[in-house]
């Protein structure tokens, strides 16, 4: 299992268009890959999952991935975090 912490700098937080930057990027991979925010874990590829956790900006979220592409799976969910998330 390979696992990271973020920090959130996109102004709005995780809504909609963020969400689905993480979630379609997820969704490239065959590794389970979960958000953790809060004490609560969701499946990174579900939009309605991420969008429930309500993340804002300044959060401090961990991504967890496990499989055979789990390395891969982070480095490509950071790129896309680093990048604003969409915005």
């Amino acid at each position: 299992m390979a696992e990271k912490t973020f920090t959130i700098t996109a102004e709005t937080g995780i809504h909609a268009r963020p969400a689905t930057q993480l979630v379609n990027k997820a969704g490239q991979y065959s590794s389970e890959i979960t958000l953790e925010y809060k004490g609560k874990a969701v499946n990174l590829k579900s939009i309605m999952g991420v969008m429930s956790l309500g993340v804002g900006k300044g959060a401090q979220v961990t991504i967890k991935a496990e499989g055979s592409d789990e390395a891969e799976a982070l480095k490509g969910i950071e790129e896309v975090i680093k990048e604003g998330l969409g915005e």
